[in-house]
């Protein structure tokens, strides 16, 4: 490695050559995109907005995603951020929450579909809030996230990422979309999954490094005849745009804010995991207690910011942390070229448009491996561990309940068999890493270790 004319690209300080960064920056723009975006097309279609609004909220979905990446790369007073390569982006994990209450606000005269949004930022800047205080405390809330722990949250985080590249491979984001699971989106999603694999495992350099990116492009280019490609959205952009602060407004409603305060403390706690998982895999180190700290204080101030311009609720993308575990690149420079590309796609509608038209099976194609890398990522830090009856019992338990339960919870409610409050099938129902986390924490606590259990 030390020879190597890319040792740039695996050092955090690193100054690669733009040749280098440009294509593994792109990889990660790609990777993201359409997971950055689709938050705020699904919940402007709860809420009903107008297209003007849809655009704005979608444009500032990648404005402030960049900006949140740049704060966790260069943290601000040496303090807000995490200083690792990571990417931020408006997180699904909120999805749910946020289009329930957007189809119930918009329904209410006083507010109607833009107040609508306004509600769910005004919860948003109170769960900021609340990630800040939590993050400020993180050092004594690190004992109980163990690589024991941590390693099943990751372990969780991969396995329940699988289900979004499978749809998107059958040609949507949802099974019920028309069409979805028709042959020409399955052969565009193999194909591109199979130039992955080729690249990944028969390549070098930075065909190797950037086989993502390389797969999409091919992806793309293949989706051409299939007819999957539609580029109207982008004849109809327009080439400058940018959103005043407070369009949508503030609204504090309690039933909201409790939810949201909820969902901020367990992404604060899964985005231990992905921190995790970026050092492990990228540096084969763990986070630094300034590093967890930093990171999360970030995440809280950047969605207290978001709040206040019109951007729904960030996290940490584990697909790019997935990346990272790929390619074991971790210059600074690449990242801060993604976030730099990330923002000006928002302030360019045109070019965002371009990157929004990738269609789904070549997402899913080719980021499926990638999801496959975050969760061998779990396994290799649970491995660390000695594979004891209390160890697998701790792993095995929490993965079981939380994975079996939000798939029955998913089953029954889909069924009208709403057998659980709202708010509590939001909380633990919807996402398998909340209760797998909240289980192994727990079990972690009740079954004490002893010295069988722990590495040497």
């Amino acid at each position: 490695m030390a020879n190597s004319p890319h040792t740039e690209l695996f050092k955090f300080e690193g100054r690669p050559a733009l040749g280098q960064a440009i294509p593994l920056a792109l990889q990660h723009v790609v990777a993201m995109i359409a997971g950055c975006i689709t938050p705020a097309l699904i919940v402007s279609g709860s809420a009903g907005l107008a297209d003007k609004d849809k655009v704005i909220l979608v444009q500032m979905s990648l404005v402030m995603a960049g900006i949140a990446t740049l704060i966790q790369l260069f943290p601000l007073f040496g303090r807000v951020g995490a200083r690792l390569p990571v990417i931020i982006g408006v997180s699904f994990a909120y999805v749910p929450t946020m289009a329930a209450i957007a189809k119930q606000y918009a329904a209410y005269e006083q507010f109607g579909p833009t107040g609508a949004v306004g509600v769910i930022l005004g919860a948003q800047l109170i769960g900021g809030i609340v990630a800040v205080v939590f993050g400020l405390f993180v050092k004594k809330l690190v004992p109980l996230f163990p690589p024991l722990v941590t390693g099943t949250v990751v372990f969780v985080i991969g396995l329940s990422l699988y289900p979004i590249a499978i749809r998107y491979m059958g040609g949507a984001g949802s099974v019920k979309a028309p069409g979805w699971g028709n042959g020409k989106a399955w052969a565009v999603a193999l194909i591109t999954f199979a130039v992955a694999i080729i690249l990944n495992n028969f390549t070098k350099g930075i065909f190797k490094m950037a086989s993502v990116l390389f797969a999409m492009i091919f992806g793309y280019l293949v989706s051409i005849p299939f007819g999957l490609i539609n580029l109207e959205s982008v004849n109809n952009a327009s080439w400058f745009a940018i959103a005043k602060p407070l369009h949508f407004g503030l609204h504090f409603e309690v039933s909201a804010i409790i939810s949201f305060i909820i969902l901020f403390i367990v992404n604060s706690i899964q985005a231990i995991g992905d921190f995790t998982a970026t050092t492990i895999g990228g540096m084969d180190r763990v986070p630094t207690d300034k590093e967890l700290q930093g990171g999360i204080v970030g995440y809280g101030i950047t969605n207290i910011l978001g709040s206040v311009t019109g951007c729904l609720p960030f996290s940490t993308f584990s697909q790019n942390v997935g990346i990272v575990s790929t390619n074991r690149v971790i210059s600074r420079m690449v990242f801060a070229i993604a976030a730099v590309v990330i923002s000006v796609a928002g302030l360019i509608p045109k070019f965002s448009s371009i990157l929004t038209t990738i269609p789904y099976p070549v997402i899913g194609g080719a980021t499926i491996s990638v999801f496959a890398m975050i969760t061998m990522g779990g396994v290799r830090l649970i491995a660390k561990q000695p594979l004891t009856p209390r160890n697998t019992t701790v792993v095995g338990l929490s993965v079981a309940f939380g994975m079996g339960f939000t798939t029955v919870c998913g089953e029954a409610n889909a069924a009208g068999n709403l057998w659980l409050p709202s708010w509590l099938y939001t909380a633990i129902g919807t996402s398998p890493v909340v209760l797998a986390t909240i289980l192994a924490v727990v079990l972690n606590l009740i079954i004490k270790a002893k010295p069988s259990d722990l590495a040497e």
